[in-house]
């Protein structure tokens, strides 16, 4: 079992099983004060041991700790679905995952609101997302012989590729054209990505009533990066003077580096490869605003990260992730729109491939490692479509 299986187990309870257990995601706290990680629980606080052995084999994968958080909440939603049907979670018959699959999408969703509301549910897309999480547990779980490799094989099926994706090699004489695929999966259309206009976005800034908040904001917004290499940077990684050979770097211009790291905060740049993208001068002066704002709190001046809690107990620690997404919820509760972090990387990609850049200088900046990662940005909007639509009509009237 993974040492981080140590769970505050405030308010446990010594009671007897009545009822199908609940499983539910905690954060664990390592006992030497490392980076959090999470483990699977019921709700009277026994950890499931192959979810949790799991989830560390995650971390020791390197992935991020958010990855990390979103698989140990999906763990848990199969494991309280197989505990509440009688479903043997490590040898599910193949019909009982298509059963889970429809009730993915068929159960309301837990209602957090105080007043009454109509029922909301899952899309197929995010059934799809929890099922691919289940699915790699269920294959890993082969290995240590938790789940039997006919259980693991039924998961997917051959399939050969009439139309290949870009980029994908077919191999000599196309060998690598029949893949194992999914066997469950809803079939769901691609639609481009969710965005902010300009006008959003800077709607977002004039709400933002700390420094700290609306450099991050601006910081997202011109250079795409992700919420977790925002949150992970260090005050080193900000080169903004129109020079930087002083720091020995040779790159010109103010810019900021992303480069991946292990971090208290569970920060993690997503992309192995470090890279640099160049900033705008409102970025910078956000920026002198927000280091004003920090210097007035004594516990902040000594920490290298550059977005550190200014407001709330634990002072001068590095922003988590929950602190972002509160605030953003915040604010996008007060600008009456949709706001996520994420939704602003989608803006400063649109807006680039947009305004012409080209595909490769975005995917670069963006540190996408495959080239189809940029397909969503290249849907047509709703004014491209006008526009052209437009553009036949006049012409029609002029020949006409």
């Amino acid at each position: 079992m993974d040492s981080y299986a140590m769970v505050s187990l405030l308010g446990m309870l010594d009671v007897q099983e009545e009822l199908p257990r609940k499983f539910v995601a905690e954060r664990a706290i390592h006992p030497r004060g490392e980076a959090d990680a999470w483990v699977v629980v019921t709700d009277d606080y026994e950890l499931h041991p192959q979810a949790t052995t799991y989830l560390g084999s995650l971390r020791a994968l390197d992935r991020s700790v958010n990855t990390e958080r979103i698989y140990a909440g999906r763990l848990a939603l199969y494991l309280s679905y197989c505990a509440e049907y009688g479903v043997d979670w490590a040898e599910p018959r193949f019909i009982q995952l298509q059963e889970f699959m429809r009730w993915l999408i068929e159960q309301p969703l837990p209602s957090r609101a105080r007043r009454p509301r109509p029922a909301r549910f899952r899309k197929q897309s995010t059934a799809n997302a929890v099922f691919t999480a289940v699915s790699e547990f269920l294959r890993f779980g082969v290995g240590p012989g938790w789940v039997s490799a006919e259980t693991a094989a039924q998961l997917t099926e051959p399939k050969y590729l009439q139309y290949l994706p870009p980029g994908f090699n077919a191999g000599e004489d196309g060998r690598f054209r029949t893949i194992r695929a999914r066997r469950i999966k809803y079939r769901v259309a691609v639609e481009g990505y969710e965005w902010l206009s300009a006008e959003q976005v800077d709607r977002l800034i004039a709400l933002a009533g700390r420094a700290r908040d609306r450099f991050l904001i601006v910081l997202l917004a011109c250079t795409g990066m992700r919420i977790g290499e925002a949150l992970g940077l260090r005050r080193e990684d900000l080169h903004l003077l129109s020079n930087s050979e002083s720091l020995g770097c040779l790159i010109p211009g103010p810019h900021v580096h992303v480069r991946r790291r292990r971090n208290a905060n569970g920060a993690l740049a997503k992309a192995r490869s470090p890279r640099s993208i160049p900033v705008t001068e409102q970025v910078v002066s956000a920026y002198t605003n927000y280091l004003h704002e920090r210097h007035q709190v004594l516990e902040a001046r000594m920490s290298d990260f550059v977005f550190v809690n200014l407001f709330r107990a634990p002072l001068g620690q590095p922003m988590r992730y929950g602190n972002a997404k509160g605030m953003f919820d915040r604010l996008a509760k007060a600008a009456e729109f949709i706001a996520r972090p994420h939704l602003l990387r989608h803006s400063a990609a649109t807006r680039m491939v947009r305004s012409g850049t080209r595909r490769e200088v975005v995917q670069d900046i963006l540190g996408h490692v495959s080239p189809s990662s940029m397909d969503p940005y290249l849907h047509a909007s709703d004014q491209d479509k006008r526009e052209a639509v437009e553009r036949v009509a006049a012409r029609r009237t002029v020949t006409g």
